[in-house]
């Protein structure tokens, strides 16, 4: 490989890593945001309701800010499944009815950095999962049966 090759093949790396960078940063732009109380701690949620939105989820990030995270809505209250393919951070998977009431959580959860990637499970049917950054659920002492509200 001569020194134009390498350049070349630099060059594409960091362009396709810039363009996955912005592909995340805009649709978490594109996303509306709610205040959430959880726990007595209130936390900024992007909202992912639609398919396209619940699919991508936090995939491709690399940071999450202490009181941020996303929140899957879905229509009906059904066994869910998570997986972190593509998912950089590690995450708090919590597990909520259709009362928004904890059910279970799957706590300090890993990126999957290699198929195939385990799923996490509700342990009944949920409607709402909420992820939050790793240890949160630890540090904030948030227990299964706790409520959470929308402002």
């Amino acid at each position: 490989m001569n020194d134009t090759d390498k350049y070349s093949f630099a060059a594409t790396g960091l362009l396709a890593f810039t363009v996955t960078l912005a592909l995340a940063t805009a649709q978490a732009a594109t996303l509306r945001t709610e205040q959430i109380e959880l726990g007595h701690h209130r936390f900024k949620a992007e909202i992912a309701a639609t398919d396209a939105a619940r699919e991508h989820g936090l995939m491709n990030r690399t940071h999450m800010t202490a009181s941020h995270g996303m929140l899957f809505v879905y229509a009906d209250a059904q066994p869910r499944y998570f997986w972190m393919k593509d998912t950089l951070i590690p995450l708090d998977i919590l597990f909520f009815d259709a009362q928004r009431h904890l059910i279970n959580v799957s706590a300090d959860t890993p990126p999957c950095k290699a198929d195939p990637c385990p799923t996490f499970a509700s342990a009944a049917p949920a409607k709402y999962v909420l992820e939050l950054n790793a240890g949160t659920v630890k540090s904030l002492g948030i227990k299964t049966g706790d409520a959470f509200k929308l402002d």
